[in-house]
Formats: C-alpha cells, sequence, structure tokens
C-alpha cells in the first residue's frame, strides 16, 4: 500500500503540474496581449500629445487672433462714432440751409393781389419738391442777375 499511496500522489503531483504548465501557458499568452496592447496605448498616448500640443498652439493663435479683432474693432467702433456724430452735425447743417433756403424763395416770391387769386384750391407740394423749387428759382435768379450759380 505504501507504494500505492506513493504512486497517487506522484499523480496527483504529475496533474497539478499540468495544470499548472497549462495555466502558465494561459497567463503567457493575457501577458503577450498585454504588452502588444501596452505598446498600441503608447501610440495613442504619443497621439494624444502631440494633438495636445497642436490644439495648444491654436487656442495662442486665436487669442492673438481675439486680440488682434479686439484692438480693431474697438477702434472700427470709435471711428464710426466720430463718423456718425459729424454726419448728425451735418445733417443739423443742412437743415439750417434748407430752412434758409426757404425763406429766401418765400420772400423771393411775387405777391399776389387779392382780385387775381382764384377759388380753386391749390395742391400743396411735397417738402423735397418745394425745396428743389426753391432751389431751381433761386439759381434762375441769381443768373438773371448775371451771376452764375
Amino acid at each position: 500500500m505504501n507504494h500505492s499511496l506513493g504512486m497517487a500522489i506522484e499523480m496527483l503531483v504529475a496533474v497539478l503540474l499540468m495544470l499548472t504548465i497549462g495555466y502558465c501557458i494561459v497567463l503567457n499568452k493575457r501577458l503577450t496581449r498585454l504588452k502588444a496592447d501596452e505598446h498600441s496605448l503608447k501610440a495613442v498616448i504619443a497621439e494624444l500629445i502631440t494633438a495636445t500640443e497642436i490644439a495648444e498652439r491654436a487656442i495662442g493663435g486665436l487669442k492673438l487672433a481675439v486680440r488682434d479683432v479686439n484692438e480693431n474693432l474697438g477702434s472700427q467702433l470709435s471711428a464710426a462714432t466720430q463718423m456718425s456724430e459729424q454726419l448728425y452735425r451735418q445733417l443739423g447743417e443742412a437743415d439750417n440751409v434748407v430752412r434758409r433756403l426757404s425763406k429766401i424763395t418765400l420772400a423771393a416770391r411775387p405777391v399776389t393781389h387779392p382780385e387775381t387769386v382764384t377759388a380753386a384750391p391749390v395742391a400743396k407740394p411735397s417738402a423735397a419738391k418745394a425745396v428743389a423749387a426753391a432751389a431751381e428759382a433761386f439759381s434762375e435768379r441769381r443768373r438773371s442777375n448775371g451771376i452764375a450759380a
């Protein structure tokens, strides 16, 4: 029995060794795959670092562009504001000139006598037509006096 017990133990040790060798083969395959994944992961990390650096440079360029646009836009806005104020003043001056011209044309109109006035209603011309007519009458009067308008 001693001999059969030793043989059983030897067989059990051989089976356990075969299981251990099989498990080592499985672990070796997994480690090989893990090493391959490690290399691909390193490649992905290198690409990610490169992409991050490119993005950082792009962000820096965008910041400079925003700064330049902000400065240019600010100066253009201030120039536009000044131009708007200047145009507003010029419109006010032009309005004064139109008022003076209309006063001149009203003063230069010939006086009509009450007996020559007809009872038919006269259509009131628009403001633009009145100003144009006044300017034309003024220039004709200046020409007739010998002064070129």
